[in-house]
């Protein structure tokens, strides 16, 4: 019976695997006004789903921090299949069918679909309170720069978040019970006076209902002379990076008065400074390694076992610069804003302005793929200097399964890019298109107005909104899950199934 099973699966999951492998996106939800008028602080800086992608954690110009947590779905009420309905299966890396090593999650088909639960507000704190600082008459902004969450150990879940030049360890926890019948305090905690205690009782625990905290556990503070744009964590849990404009630090996790410098570019005279480090990030595997960008266009790896002051790389992977594409803002559109290692920790992703770029971990001399993500504008560079857009700092992040890659652009757009058969999308985070299971559809961006008429998918360069930009986005670890921030509104799209 259990070969007959297995048999039956495979050539489901076989059938459905031998079809079209696009992703159909489609409005699933979004959080935030929709209103015109948009406040400075309510801004997302960040986003970032945890391991399990359970959780889903926002940080804004406003210092808050808003935690996401996914509703559970009762499987009872998962969908309403009639017994005898085909079912599909997808491998995935929570439930053992058979004890056979095979991952199996199964989904009724044909008559319905699967519902997913939902992510709703679970906790909502104030990170980062703005701070002056008065040796150098510097006002620190209580903007959050970075969230990374440490992986689940117990009840509780941490995560480090940080502004410009302090990180701080929250732990977010529940408690939905309480202890009554204390035998030297009252019940609103005054303390009773003992020769009013007649007779000894023995407290008890009552329920209560459900609160959420969030505790600052450790701050790590004054370690970074220059704005903190990266955090960290380490594959061993128990040590983080941090990095600013010059230099890279190493925390412990439980040690806050101390960090162990690891890379520091900063020139003995400044005026010799010629690049700055945009982004860091350790290996997802290997505890030893970690990589950076730069301002140049280039990305180094290094290896913590080859000496303690890494200021010498291991590997430097550079793309020889195209002297036909040479010109006035060359090296600002080559800086890289992003890099991302990939799951698998063989490949990892860089973002400058124009493109996203893929590279092997084992080849340094140019990248293996490169996807163009707004083109268009490399003729638009000298107005976009002069409104500063070419500053923007876009990210870029890989799906579970590193065949995808999400990234963001202009005008609320964002692109998608598939490994597997080299095809694009751009789709668009807007109030349009939310509506409970609306499927996206493609944009196009035309270039030269040729004339004849537009269809309502395209739009002329010309009529962009590059204030409304996505700078940030994350993919769901293990499943076809989106979240784009779009301004003050965080938008979650999931796969059509």
């Amino acid at each position: 019976m259990r070969q007959a099973s297995l048999s039956r699966l495979s050539a489901i999951v076989n059938k459905r695997s031998a079809g079209n492998g696009d992703i159909q996106w489609c409005f699933s939800q979004v959080k935030g006004t929709l209103d015109d008028d948009v406040t400075e602080a309510d801004i997302i800086s960040c986003v970032e789903f945890n391991h399990d992608g359970d959780l889903l954690a926002t940080g804004d110009k406003g210092g808050r921090v808003v935690i996401f947590q996914r509703d559970p779905v009762d499987s009872n009420e998962e969908c309403g299949c009639k017994s005898g309905d085909e079912y599909w299966v997808e491998l995935t890396q929570k439930d053992y069918m058979f004890n056979t090593g095979i991952t199996y999650t199964i989904y009724k088909s044909k008559n319905c679909q699967p519902r997913r639960g939902e992510y709703n507000v679970y906790s909502t704190f104030q990170s980062h309170e703005p701070e002056f600082d008065y040796l150098k008459s510097l006002e620190i902004e209580e903007k959050i720069n970075k969230i990374r969450w440490l992986r689940r150990k117990n009840q509780s879940h941490f995560l480090l978040s940080t502004n410009d030049k302090t990180i701080k360890l929250w732990k977010v926890s529940e408690r939905d019970k309480k202890v009554e019948g204390y035998n030297t305090k009252e019940e609103n905690g005054q303390m009773r006076d003992p020769s009013c205690i007649t007779a000894l009782r023995v407290p008890v625990i009552k329920p209560m209902e459900l609160m959420v905290e969030a505790s600052p556990r450790r701050i790590f503070a004054n370690a970074h002379t220059y704005h903190i744009n990266s955090i960290s964590v380490n594959s061993d849990q128990e040590t983080y990076l941090s990095a600013d404009d010059l230099r890279i630090n190493l925390w412990h996790l439980e040690i806050t008065d101390q960090s162990f410098n690891i890379v520091d570019i900063k020139p003995a005279n400044m005026e010799e400074l010629t690049e700055v480090i945009t982004a860091a990030e350790f290996h997802p595997l290997e505890c030893n390694v970690f990589v950076y960008s730069s301002s140049k266009g280039t990305i180094r790896l290094c290896d913590m076992r080859q000496a303690a002051l890494c200021d010498r790389h291991s590997k430097i992977f550079e793309e020889p610069e195209d002297p036909t594409n040479r010109s006035f803002f060359s090296e600002i559109i080559s800086s890289i804003s992003d890099v991302k290692v990939s799951n698998s920790g063989r490949y990892m992703i860089s973002r400058d302005y124009l493109s996203v770029k893929v590279w092997d971990l084992h080849m340094e001399s140019k990248p293996i793929e490169s996807y163009p993500v707004h083109e268009y504008l490399r003729s638009k560079l000298c107005s976009l200097y002069e409104n500063d857009c070419i500053f923007d700092k876009f990210e870029c992040c890989w799906a579970g399964n590193d065949q995808y890659i999400m990234t963001g652009s202009y005008n609320n757009f964002f692109r998608m890019f598939d490994r597997a058969s080299r095809r694009d999308v751009t789709l668009e985070a807007s109030r349009e298109i939310a509506k409970p299971k609306t499927v996206l559809k493609p944009r196009k961006v035309y270039q030269v107005c040729t004339g004849g008429k537009r269809k309502k998918d395209e739009i002329s360069v010309d009529c962009l909104d590059f204030n409304k930009k996505i700078l940030h986005t994350a993919w769901h670890p293990t499943e076809n899950i989106i979240a784009v921030a779009a301004t003050n509104n965080l938008f979650l799209f999931q796969d059509k199934l």
